[in-house]
């Protein structure tokens, strides 16, 4: 079932390659899959395409974790915070704040 779900995802990109919502989607489930190098590919896609998507940011940032990848994850959160002072969006700043705060 996962595999179809990544799959469809992936046709969706085909003809809309800047759909941020579908991109995330396709890496939530890199990450429930695994595969965690082809999640972060996606996230920084999405990063690439609008640097505000600030759910980008703690989910990069979950994935790196995961990867034992602890300085990668903090430097993701730690731009996500810049990015959450400069769009007003506190919400995502304090769960940023709370990821990094958790791993120091």
């Amino acid at each position: 079932m996962a595999s179809d779900r990544l799959e469809t995802l992936k046709q969706f990109l085909e003809s809309r390659p800047d759909d941020c919502f579908v991109r995330y989607g396709l890496a939530q489930e890199y990450v429930k899959a695994e595969a965690f190098e082809d999640a972060i590919a996606q996230f920084d896609k999405i990063l690439e395409i609008d640097q505000n998507y600030q759910a980008a940011y703690y989910h990069a940032g979950k994935t790196y974790e995961k990867m034992g990848r602890i300085d990668d994850a903090r430097a993701m959160w730690e731009r996500g915070v810049e990015t959450s002072h400069r769009t007003g969006d506190a919400h995502a700043r304090g769960e940023l704040e709370a990821a990094l705060d958790a791993t120091k």
